[in-house]
């Protein structure tokens, strides 16, 4: 491209003449433009003197910064290869200095609005020249105003979220009616709770704000324009703003990515996905520092929108943003004048599209010879599906939450009046309970346990009945991290209308009067800490590799990536978590970790996790047991409180499963109740330690892991010192998980007070806790799949769904198949659905894939090893997966038993804190044959050729996180065993392409060489080395989704 300068009087009127001359970088081109052959002719024929060809004069009017910026010059140099264009770019000094009569005149005019950039000035130019204009004008101004934005969206019957306008105008006081409460607002009558979003009516104010409710945290995500690496951060401040004019939304979620849709006329849109700035503010760039992008098909409604939206503001070239959530998608902003970045096809398609359309409007008025292309403008959208490899369809992961802060209960009977109005202003009179969770309830708590508290103090003999002891407690609990974050703490109040202590001893109401009270149940702890968010955000990150060329630190094959997966909308991901703090938490973490992305959990978990407490799906009400539930542990409490040593008869009643840790740990206990004594000697002895330390005077300030005092800690082991012998001389076996749990917690994150005497009262604890827990969920086979139905039937039905739906949905968003190099399958997709949820879900789904029949054992070796494996497993520790892989191989017939796969990996979750080497060990991840054969080619994909390595996606689950050894080794498996990493392993792969080379388990011993990573407290151990190292495998099975409710082959 050259440039010509035409001067006038003086510099100050130049304008700038951009022309084409040549054709280099394109690959095609339309009818009517200008070749090298058409060039040269014409040098040619110069001597001839044929007179100049018409030429249509095509003005670039913008700003600068806009009109020259590398989308416009590409675009442009394009447009010049048109015959009878000529296209001029007026200089910002002509725009801004001049007089419009000054302007070089023009046939056609490209002219939008930017900072800066006088609008009224080219409005007048329009009228005085009359050009064809590609983007019109007057529009510009509505769409500087989100208010007009929004109502001419409404009138053309485009979707957009629903909102309210507060206009901060006096001479509109019916406008500004604002409402703020603790977590919605109330808008002119319009409510909106958290979260919801604060948008300037300026078009030009990109300071959108995001808040989010308390129970996720609170606080807001401020978003911006693009400053560096950063698109937005957040803040803790919640209050909306009180100055200025602002549409308020409902937020949409949209699973953490946007979508970007660029129009060149109504017939025209571009889509690109990009990570959502509100998700945590990092913008995403490439080796060359660009945002990363990713081109996306819009689906037929979509393209109606883009048209709608062209049309309707009368732009041409017209950029707009789309949310798409709920199935449904809807339009947030008007950006007006827009181009894509860094799209070679864009360029071409956007200049022969405006190089048409102007031809098509002027060439009649200036007599040139112009037909209309007969070629399509929209290139056509071709599906394409992989050829012969098998390629991931689906995964489905119920996941344990992660390392927490131990679970503490406290009940005290109250009967002050400030209760019962308590109980009754937030409708606990309508079902005789009331939970109190939110900041604002559980200050109000708090205030009624100060006043009383402090009447007390006055009146020790007053008419107050609560005891002093149990107020004290309430308020220290309450006190404790100097705010209520929501999620941490619970008050439950139950009514009693005769009194807590005649209702539970079934005293006749009638023989005397009695007065009604509550019974108030404090629920405090169990908190994730920050070890859990560590595993959680390190899981998620190894998760990565079970797709297709995982990224980052667990890398598999380039451009093939979850990461990429995610932004093109081939992955459909859904995260799902029970309404627990910790496990929501979690959640966010682990996606985090899985989706690279930074910043606070808050509004991550607003954005990505959806909660599932409808119907039982992840949670279950602890307090309501079912009667098969009342017998197990009616049974199980019996045999745990003989003093005497077990004998046959008591392995039959407590092990009919003959499941090798339950026999192991009997071994341990031998007589149950010596051992309690035991475990209660060591637990007097503790809270006697720890008043000592109390004492001393160097730790009066001493703090322990997460915040927590020598005081507290005190607290709850003196609380189970009394709770776990009762005054009768038994001991409450319903305790031992409590103590287990909290002596794990202290050996953990509180070693460094070395205190005497914990390393055996958790080796004993460890060996009851591993009896008593999983009985609870039942002793005999029946039991177990009885209670595991009640806990996990809506779960297994949700389950049965998602592999059901794996084939092609028309709502599914895919890739552009045009820009899918080097992505398998670009038609498809994806369906990944995760659900976090507590313990019990877990236990219970573990029993109906070990008893529920899945396969006959004795028939199968695979499945019996595998069962073996499951069978030494004495702890599903935090971060427990049970993760289900769907595979299709398009090459098969799809009624064919061949057509898919299923496989079931299994992780007792994060290394605990017994001994190396104690946790069992299996004989490989993916056996190479049903006989576990070991044979030296199949250990790793080193021996695999090229060609294979760059075509098989990595189907293995990784379950143990690890660092990566770093580039260097081309063809090295992201999975082969790194033999330095600390705590965390990494497991090689096998070929797939046998048959038999599915297996149902993963792990091989870890190597004696591995250390601990030394990450601290709270990182150590991160990832149980027997989850990678130890499980056994069987077959996978192959079946069509719409088989798997029967019982085939379902790797664990």
């Amino acid at each position: 491209m050259w440039s010509l300068t035409a001067s006038e009087e003086d510099e100050s009127t130049t304008a700038h003449f951009f022309l084409g001359a040549g054709d280099e970088g394109l690959g095609s081109h339309g009818i009517g433009m200008r070749t090298e052959e058409s060039d040269n002719e014409l040098l040619e024929d110069e001597e001839d003197e044929v007179p100049p060809e018409p030429q249509i004069i095509v003005g670039i009017c913008a700003m600068t910064k806009k009109s020259k910026s590398k989308p416009m010059t590409q675009i442009l140099e394009r447009l010049c290869r048109f015959d009878y264009l000529t296209v001029i770019i007026l200089g910002e000094d002509v725009i801004l200095n001049e007089p419009v009569e000054n302007w070089p005149s023009c046939h056609c005019l490209i002219s939008f609005h930017s900072k800066g950039f006088p609008l009224d000035k080219a409005v007048a130019y329009s009228k005085l020249r009359n050009p064809f204009l590609i983007n019109d004008l007057t529009m510009q101004y509505y769409i500087q105003d989100r208010r007009e934005v929004y109502r001419i969206l409404q009138e053309e019957g485009i979707d957009l979220p629903r909102y309210a306008v507060l206009n901060r105008d006096p001479a509109r006081p019916e406008e500004c009616n604002l409402i703020e409460g603790e977590d919605q607002v109330e808008v002119n009558g319009a409510v909106f709770p958290k979260p919801f979003v604060e948008k300037p009516v300026s078009a030009e104010d990109h300071n959108v704000y995001i808040y989010y409710p308390s129970s996720a945290g609170g606080g807001s995500q401020r978003l911006f324009r693009k400053i560096g690496s950063r698109s937005s951060v957040y803040s803790p401040e919640s209050s909306v703003r009180k100055t200025g004019s602002y549409i308020y939304e409902e937020f949409m979620p949209t699973d953490g990515t946007d979508v970007k849709v660029y129009t060149v006329g109504p017939d025209y849109a571009h889509a690109e996905a990009r990570k959502s700035p509100a998700l945590d503010g990092k913008v995403e760039r490439d080796s060359e520092g660009k945002e990363v992008r990713y081109p996306v098909m819009l689906t037929a409604m979509e393209k109606l929108v883009a048209r709608k939206v062209c049309v309707a503001f009368k732009q041409t070239v017209c950029g707009f943003d789309l949310l798409r959530a709920n199935g449904h998608s809807f339009v947030c902003d008007v950006n007006g004048f827009s181009f894509v970045k860094n799209s070679m096809k864009y360029y071409d398609d956007c200049a022969k599209i405006l190089g048409n359309t102007i031809m098509r409007e002027l060439a009649p008025q200036f007599q040139i010879p112009w037909s209309i292309p007969t070629e399509a403008e929209d290139i056509p959208i071709v599906p394409t599906t992989s050829g012969t490899m098998m390629e991931l369809r689906c995964v489905i992961a119920i996941i344990r939450h992660g390392d927490r802060t131990p679970k503490q209960k406290m009940k005290m009977e109250v009967t002050h009046p400030r209760f019962f109005t308590l109980f009754e202003k937030h409708g606990g009179y309508k079902t005789g309970k009331l939970k109190l969770k939110r900041p604002e309830q559980l200050q109000e708590v708090l205030d009624i346990t100060r006043l009383l508290l402090a009447e007390l103090e006055k009146e020790p003999s007053g008419e107050i009945e609560e005891k002093t002891g149990k107020l004290e407690q309430l308020k220290s609990v309450l006190e404790m991290y100097g705010h209520f974050s929501g999620i941490n703490r619970k008050v439950q109040l139950t009514y009693y209308p005769h009194g807590v202590k005649a209702s539970n001893e079934g005293q006749d109401p009638q023989s005397e009067a009695l007065t009604p009270s509550l019974l108030l149940v404090l629920k405090w702890g169990g908190e994730l800490t920050p070890a859990g968010r560590v595993q959680a955000e390190e899981l998620g990150r190894a998760f990565r590799c079970m797709y297709p060329g995982g990224q980052g630190d667990y890398a598999g094959f380039p451009g093939c990536g979850l990461l990429r997966l995610h932004s093109t909308f081939r992955h459909d991901l859904k995260i799902y978590a029970s309404d627990e703090g910790r496990v929501q938490m979690t959640a966010a973490a682990f996606a985090k970790g899985l989706l690279a992305l930074e910043g606070e959990l808050t509004p991550i978990l607003v954005q990505m996790v959806k909660s599932a407490n409808m119907n039982g799906l992840l949670d279950s009400d602890s307090d309501s047991l079912s009667s098969c539930q009342h017998r197990v542990k009616a049974r199980l409490h019996h045999i745990l409180q003989q003093d005497a040593s077990f004998g046959p008869e008591d392995y039959d009643q407590l092990a009919p499963t003959r499941s090798t840790s339950l026999l192991n740990s009997m071994t341990i206990i031998q007589n149950p109740v010596k051992v309690c004594d035991q475990v209660f000697s060591l637990i007097e002895n503790l809270t006697h330690q720890i008043q000592e330390r109390m004492q001393d005077p160097k730790s009066i300030d001493l703090q322990l892991y997460h915040s927590e005092t020598l005081e507290l800690m005190l607290q709850r082991w003196s609380k189970l010192e009394r709770d776990f012998r009762q005054k009768s001389g038994r001991y409450d076996i319903s305790k031992i998980p409590d103590i287990y749990d909290c002596v794990k917690y202290d050996v953990q994150h509180n070693g460094s007070l070395g205190l005497q005497g914990t390393a055996e009262l958790l080796r004993l604890s460890k060996a009851l806790a591993d009896v008593v827990i999983p009985q609870e969920y039942g002793i005999s086979r029946e039991e177990k799949l009885e209670i595991a139905v009640g806990f996990c039937l809506p779960l297994l039905r949700k389950i049965l769904l998602d592999l059901q739906r794996t084939h092609e949905d028309e709502s599914v968003n895919k890739l552009h198949p045009l820009y899918s190099r080097g992505v398998l399958s670009p038609g498809r997709h994806v369906r990944t659905r995760l659900y976090f949820t507590s313990e019990s879900h877990v236990h219970s789904l573990l029993s109906v894939f070990r008893y529920g029949g899945l396969l006959d054992e004795t028939q199968d070796a695979q499945w019996q090893r595998a069962l073996a494996y499951l069978s030494a497993i004495s702890e599903l520790n935090y971060m427990t997966q049970i993760v289900i892989m769907l595979y299709e191989d398009n090459t098969q017939d799809p009624l064919s038993e061949e057509r898919f796969h299923v496989e079931l990996h299994f992780s007792p979750g994060v290394k605990g804190v017994e001994e190396e080497g104690s946790a069992p060990a299996g004989c490989g991840f993916r056996p190479a044959s049903s006989e576990n054969e070991i044979k030296t080619d199949q250990g790793s994909m080193e021996n695999l050729c090229p060609g294979k390595a760059s075509d098989e996606p990595d189907r293995a689950l990784q379950t143990s996180p690890q660092p990566s050894e770093g580039p260097g080794l081309p063809r090295r498996s992201p999975l082969i065993r790194n033999r330095k990493a600390g705590s965390m392993e990494v497991l090689s792969e096998t070929s797939s392409s046998r048959p038999g080379g599915y297996r149902l388990f993963s792990s091989s011993r870890p190597p004696t060489e591995m250390q601990q990573s030394g990450l601290g407290s709270q990182c150590t151990g991160l990832f149980s080395t027997t989850v990678l190292g130890g499980s056994s495998s069987a077959r996978i099975f192959r079946t069509t989704p719409a088989a798997m409710a029967k019982s085939y082959h379902l790797p664990v």
